[in-house]
């Protein structure tokens, strides 16, 4: 069930809305675990059972280790706790690649063509978060398994994020408190996410779908960049426009997550960029790998470049189990790596340079989307020689202005909406005025109202498309 879906929008969401304020308090979390369940299995069948069993296995794990004293038995149950969680996920997600690649040595292997089960990496991470956080003592493990299972399995952030950590929600699971101003934040927020995917993503998909299939030699230089510009745009506003849904629908149930993006294409480095994007991810990695590994407080730069090694594949793998997003994580591996050692952009003393690397920031995103959206590594390096301008192509022709003619506001919109500047005019209007502020935001009513009519009447003529994120 998708949440750019009549389905969702029209009944489920107003069904679940309606009985979670109606029950009393002491079975809502009962009642939001049965829902979240349904809407799982809506779109994934007998795979509802795959997330129940690694609800009771993480719950049950966590209880034990709860429960045990010697350091040893602690460590060989979270040693069996994580492998558990990781055998899941390679199993559906991993083993066909795996079989791949030894048959691509001379194995001959039959494939086991496993579906992949919606957001079975974001639900994992999530549930060995909470179990590595109760082996650490950093969380108390729970004894209700709905309040784990609710915390799993929650629908707003069930199958593409944020990955929220237990200690952030563990209090309002059992002690939140819904007020009026949380929800109405909550369906303002939720519009505009919807507004995101719907309005913006899904015609910068148009774009992306139609460059990316061209012929190498018949994308024009210029038509290439638009095409991996329109990607660009359209996983920002895809991914960020689900996140601001689950953190908006999260609102109207009383729920506060912590955001997952902050204006990433404004970033002045590689390393600012993955600050600002899919900043729970990063995280994850951050305190569960980087930091047990030793982080840059390590006494050696070969053992600092290893760390990120570590990190940077794994990134790369967890995206999916394709050489494409391992050559993509390993990318940023070494982009990170040589910010790292050489203290840049830090250590420019001019601001020209400093905007000058802001610019070659942007351009190894773009660079990086490429390897991201293409079907495979043959396919990207083919796209990227397109870009170049070395694949018998020429610089620009007539689909470049006909599709910019047709898709120039999108792009326009698209552009603004990836920086701050309607956040920083809403703050400028505060500070100046606290009447300026309350009139725009009544004002900001029918704004809100228009976008959700308009993403909407998009949904209404079958123009919608999955989450990119689904896929991982």
């Amino acid at each position: 069930m998708l949440f750019s879906s009549n389905l969702f929008l029209f009944l489920f969401l107003p069904a679940v809305l309606l009985g979670y304020y109606v029950l009393p308090r002491r079975l809502r979390n009962l009642f939001l675990l049965g829902a979240s369940l349904i809407f799982y299995a809506w779109g994934t069948g007998s795979f509802v059972l795959v997330m129940i069993g690694s609800i009771v296995f993480n719950y049950l794990a966590a209880l034990i280790l709860d429960h045990v004293s010697r350091q040893w038995m602690k460590k060989a149950l979270l040693t069996v706790a994580v492998a558990g969680n990781l055998g899941i996920l390679f199993v559906y997600k991993y083993l066909d690649f795996f079989i791949s690649n030894l048959n691509a040595l001379g194995f001959h292997l039959p494939l086991q063509n496993i579906a992949l089960p919606l957001g079975i990496s974001f639900f994992t991470f999530q549930a060995m978060s909470y179990v590595i956080d109760v082996y650490r003592g950093s969380a108390k493990a729970q004894i209700r398994p709905q309040n784990i299972g609710l915390y799993i399995a929650f629908f707003p952030q069930l199958v593409a994020g944020p990955i929220v950590r237990y200690q952030t929600i563990a209090d309002q699971i059992d002690h939140r408190r819904e007020n009026f101003d949380d929800f109405s934040e909550g369906v303002r927020r939720f519009i505009l996410g919807f507004a995101k995917k719907i309005i913006l993503s899904n015609n910068m998909a148009l774009v992306a779908d139609a460059v990316f299939s061209a012929a190498p030699n018949e994308r024009s230089v210029v038509y290439a960049w638009m095409g991996a510009l329109a990607y660009a745009f359209q996983i920002l506003f895809d991914f960020s426009g689900y996140s601001d849904m689950a953190i908006g629908l999260g609102k109207m149930f009383g729920f506060h997550f912590l955001e997952n993006f902050d204006y990433p294409y404004i970033s002045a480095s590689i390393s600012e960029f993955w600050r600002r994007w899919h900043m729970s991810l990063g995280q994850w990695f951050r305190d569960y790998v980087y930091f047990p590994l030793g982080g840059s407080r390590v006494k050696s730069k070969a053992r600092l470049v290893w760390n990120l090694f570590v990190v940077w594949s794994l990134t790369g793998i967890w995206h999916g189990a394709s050489w494409n997003f391992v050559v993509w994580g390993l990318l940023y591996f070494v982009l990170i790596a040589f910010e790292k050692l050489t203290g840049l952009p830090k250590g420019f003393a001019h601001g020209w340079q400093k905007g000058l690397y802001r610019v070659f920031t942007l351009l190894c995103v773009l660079v990086g989307w490429v390897f991201f959206r293409a079907p495979d590594l043959y396919s990207a390096v083919s796209y990227l020689q397109s870009m170049l301008g070395i694949a018998g192509n020429v610089l620009t022709d007539d689909m470049v202005i006909r599709t910019f003619q047709q898709y120039r506001f999108f792009f326009l919109a698209a552009l603004l909406c990836s920086t701050p500047i309607f956040k920083m005019a809403k703050g400028t209007l505060a500070a100046r005025s606290q009447r300026l502020a309350t009139t725009a935001e009544y004002l900001s009513v029918p704004v809100y109202l228009f976008l959700l009519l308009w993403a909407v009447s998009f949904i209404m003529i079958g123009s919608h498309n999955p989450f990119i994120y689904f896929n991982f």
